[in-house]
Order: structure tokens, then sequence, then C-alpha cells
């Protein structure tokens, strides 16, 4: 074995950061003998140096971020900030002067990870993130190596745990969104401000790099479709159970069928039962992965919190001291499908449509022109009424997300159609 340390620098020392640190050194020995040389804490950046970090020494933490990473003896730098800047320039840096780079930071890789990409290229660096997506549930590697040589043409996956916790909790107590929000906040599960979460955000960074991996072509954050899960009620469980099925806030990413083509897209959606996603439960993750060769795959476990993505940081930082002392680089952008990114009108999926509707003879009818006018086949219509007043619930075959829209769009001038009470997606059939 080595004995000369590989130096490791760390930038953050929040929850997962704390963890990082804690694991290091905790387990030295066993990540001395796995990589084949000792790895020393070399420099810890936080924004408030006074507060105490039990297990670090106080003569690591520095406030300069900047001349930690420019140091030059720096062998690998771990990135656990957050955010676009500084970690963008931080880890660009890192490259320039000599370090290979772990990051956990998915909004960046997001939205600028081929320049990321290229920068560890041309510095002939590594740049590892398996923690950006999923916590500590193995998914990146997989995606990039074990299946590197199948053809991904479907992941489906509940990459938030905030959101299952919330949706799970509706589900199967029937309480509504704020109370199953307030839940979720006291027991830690939700941000003071969950926006990021519960309106689709994080799981739409995570969906671009997904997508980008799986279908070796640069998906950016702004090619993701978003919608927010706040609108979902109780009684769309209802109707839900009704057809057999649950409700999840899901990322999808998904070749088209002519293999010309991808879309990424995060929404609430339905999907039945014996789906095997619809039995995650809490603030639990699991990701769905259909191929050519290999079938179904399912990834499954804690997709958030500081132990487990610390976890998923450890195993890239093993990953990269190996390359590091072996003298290379493990893989690096795989863009070279460079398929088009459609947008969410080429979507084909099923939909269920809940309308308010006056209670009189035609309504149906008229309903049922309209979709067909659209090119819209209809599956099922359930239809309820009192004093005057009416909810129709309309679900249809597959069709593309513009047909449906423009259904719905002439749906609403409908006199006989009061308002469109929920538009829901169905998956997974």
């Amino acid at each position: 074995m080595r004995t000369r340390p590989l130096k490791v620098a760390l930038l953050g020392c929040g929850v997962v950061g704390s963890e990082v640190a804690r694991i290091m050194t905790t387990h030295a020995d066993d990540l001395a003998a796995r990589i084949g040389a000792p790895v020393e804490l070399a420099g810890v950046a936080v924004r408030r140096p006074s507060k105490v970090r039990e297990g670090i020494p106080q003569e690591l933490v520095t406030t300069d971020a900047t001349a930690l990473v420019k140091r030059g003896d720096i062998d690998v730098v771990v990135e656990v900030i957050g955010g676009i800047e500084p970690a963008r320039s931080l880890i660009t840096t890192a490259f320039e002067h000599g370090a290979s780079v772990v990051s956990a930071n998915k909004a960046l890789l997001a939205q600028d990870g081929a320049a990321l990409h290229a920068a560890a290229q041309k510095a002939d660096k590594d740049l590892y993130y398996e923690a950006a997506v999923a916590g500590a549930i193995p998914l990146i590697r997989p995606l990039r190596e074990s299946l590197a040589g199948d053809k991904v043409n479907r992941v489906l996956g509940i990459v938030n745990g905030t959101t299952n916790f919330i949706l799970d909790k509706m589900d199967s107590t029937g309480a509504g969104y704020q109370e199953a929000l307030d839940e979720a906040t006291a027991l830690g599960y939700a941000e003071a401000d969950p926006t990021a979460d519960v309106e689709g955000f994080d799981a739409a960074a995570k969906a671009a790099i997904l997508a980008g991996i799986a279908f070796h072509t640069r998906v950016r954050l702004d090619d993701v479709y978003r919608e927010g899960m706040t609108e979902v009620t109780a009684a769309d469980f209802a109707s839900a159970k009704n057809m057999g099925c649950t409700i999840k806030l899901l990322a999808i990413c998904e070749r088209a069928e002519d293999g010309r083509s991808v879309t990424a897209r995060v929404h609430p959606a339905m999907i039945p039962l014996s789906h095997p996603l619809a039995s995650v439960r809490g603030a639990y993750n699991a990701v769905f992965v259909e191929s050519d060769a290999s079938g179904q795959l399912m990834f499954y476990g804690p997709g958030a919190g500081g132990a487990p993505t610390a976890s998923a940081v450890l195993g890239d930082l093993v990953a990269v001291c190996r390359n590091r002392l072996s003298g290379t680089t493990g893989p690096g952008e795989s863009a070279y499908a460079a398929l088009t990114v459609s947008g969410m009108g080429e979507v084909v999926t099923r939909y269920h449509i809940s309308l308010d509707v006056a209670d009189k003879p035609g309504v149906l009818a008229q309903v049922a022109t309209v979709f067909a006018e659209h090119g819209v086949s209809i599956d099922t219509v359930r239809q309820q009424g009192k004093d005057g007043e009416a909810s129709l619930v309309v679900v249809t075959h597959r069709a593309s997300d513009a047909a449906l829209g423009g259904t719905v769009e002439a749906l609403r001038k409908l006199d006989t159609v009061r308002g469109v009470a929920s538009i829901m997606r169905v998956e997974g059939e």
C-alpha cells in the first residue's frame, strides 16, 4: 500500500458534509484498504467557522474555499455545498489545479453538466456524482457503466422523498395536502420552504441527469417539463382508488418509439397498484429502468438524508481515488447519440380528466364529441349527478399531450362544462 495519503478537500460541512467527514475518520482503515492508500481530510470550507464540528480539527476549517481548491496538493475535491455559484467556479478551479471532483450538486449538474464534463476532460480528471440523484441508491453508476452495453428505453422513478411521504400520507390516511405537508415538516422530511420539492424542481434536475446518462444525449434542466403536486386532492386519490391506482410524483424519461428523440418530465401521475413503484412508501425513493436486453430493473432505497447521501459520496471518493492511484480516469460524458429532446406535446400516455358539468341530458354526448374531434379516444366514463350539478370522470386511451391539451381547451368552452376539476396522467401500464 502506498504510504503517502491522498488529500481530500471538503466543500461544505452541513448534514451531508459532516457525515462524509465522520465516515472518512471512523472508517479510515477500511477506506485505505479498499483504495490502496490512506485518504486524508486536508481542509474543510465552511461559511460559519465558529460553529463546533465534532471530529473535525479546527485547523482544517477555512472560509476561503477558493484558496483550498487552489492549493495544488489536493487530490480530490468533494463538493456538497449545493447551488450554482460558487460551486461551479470552485469545481472548475479544482480541475485547473489538478484535483478530481466528487459532487452531490444536482441543480448544477442539470444546468451545466456539459461544461463541467468538458472542464474535467480538458484537465484529464474525474467528475463523479452518484449522490446527486436518489441518495444512497446506486443508480448513476449502473446506468453509466453496468448498462453501457444495453439500450435504455425508459426511466420511471420516485426521486424525491418529501413528495412521496406527503402523497403516501394522503393515500393511506385520507389527509389533505396541507395536513400531510405539515406532518412532513414536523418530522424533518420537508424544508421550511418546500417549494423545490413540492413544485417538482428537485425532481426535474434529477430527471435531466438521468435522461442524459440513459440516452447518451445532453438534457438540460430547461428541457424537462415540470408540474408540481400542490393541486393533488383527496378526490384525486378517491378516483385513483376506483381505478385500482395510487398517485405518485414521477420523473419520467423515455425514448420515442422511432428512437429519434427523447422526453423528460416530472408531474403527478396515477399508477396501478400492481406496479412496483406503487408500493414505495414514506420518504423512500425508487427508480424503474426498462431496457432492451436486461428488461425491467428497479433500484430502491433511502433517497436523502445525511448518512445515505454520504454513502454515495464515499463510494465515488473510493472510485476516484483508485483512478488517481492508477493514473486513469473513469467514464466521462457520453453524449454521442445527440438525440432530439422533444417537448411535452409529443408525449403519449393515458389521461384521467374530472369535469364539473350540468346535470342534464346530452352533456355526455357533447363531451364525447369534443374528445372525438381532437382524436382522443375514450376508454371509460363515470358520471354522478345531484341537484343540477354533476361530475364526469373520463379516462382516455393513449393520446399525445398536445391532443389532450386541445381537447381540454375545447371542453372549457362548452356551456355545459362548469369547470375542469382535475387532469391526471396515467402511467406504468
